[in-house]
């Protein structure tokens, strides 16, 4: 299996009123195919470390290819989800996804069902933004990147703001997706949980600079459960790994 993504010496550096090095020394080779998953604490350059990946920011010491190319810009082979689900409020859910296609594909109405219907909205296609509820407007935004057949999905903690009954829904959902449609996907998340129920690798980033601590693999199998000893050793060890820093004890009550 091929590298879809490798970093190589990346150090960011923000000059915004005092200089700030928010990633340093990130050496990380993803495979074409994987599901990873990237946590760590507030401020220690997770989403940054995405943004840098998708082209959104360009201004960082170092080289990161994706698919074998030098990334210098945004590109429809790299879909973004952020955590707000940035539909246009004036355009439906079926103009939404139309608007974001390149011009040869605006009028692919096929394409468009087909999208909808893997979040299962097919129903919804003539509805407003804000006629949907949260989670609703997060599938959306999952069909419009995928719509554009981007070769890696970018998850900038797309399920933070949702209710825990929706987040699961929406995880699950995901997993059905990432196994159909065989794409690579990176997900940042700051949910211990939901790191190692995602990620066949979960990485693990220090505190500011961020630097990557560890990598560890998660194999949960072709159907992921949420219990059990393998889900439970794994999430136990990361959760050290995310703490064993701190001051405070850590304490398990399983």
């Amino acid at each position: 299996m091929k590298n879809i993504v490798e970093i190589h010496n990346l150090k960011k550096v923000f000059n915004d009123g005092g200089v700030v090095t928010a990633l340093e020394d990130i050496n990380l080779e993803i495979e074409e195919g994987n599901f990873v998953s990237v946590i760590g604490g507030s401020g220690c350059g997770k989403s940054t470390l995405l943004r840098i990946i998708g082209g959104l920011d360009t201004d960082y010491e170092g080289e990161v290819l994706v698919d074998g190319r030098k990334v210098e810009k945004p590109s429809r082979d790299k879909g973004f989800i952020f955590q707000d689900h940035r539909l246009l409020p004036w355009l439906t859910v079926k103009e939404n996804i139309k608007f974001s296609l390149p011009e040869e594909q605006k009028n692919n109405s096929g394409l468009i069902r087909e999208y909808l219907e893997m979040v299962d909205l097919e129903e919804f296609e003539n509805s407003y933004p804000s006629q949907l509820s949260g989670g609703m407007a997060q599938r959306v935004s999952i069909a419009r990147a995928l719509a554009n057949k981007p070769k890696i999905l970018l998850l900038d903690e797309p399920f933070g703001a949702l209710d825990a009954i929706t987040k699961i829904k929406l995880q699950e959902q995901l997993l059905k997706i990432w196994k159909k449609e065989q794409i690579t996907m990176i997900i940042v998340t700051h949910d211990i949980d939901e790191a190692v129920y995602l990620g066949s690798k979960v990485i693990v980033m220090t505190p500011r600079p961020g630097k990557i601590k560890r990598i560890h693999t998660v194999n949960l199998g072709s159907h992921r459960r949420r219990t059990g000893s393998v889900f439970t050793e794994a999430r136990d060890r990361i959760y050290n790994e995310f703490f064993e820093d701190a001051e405070l004890p850590i304490e398990y009550n399983i």
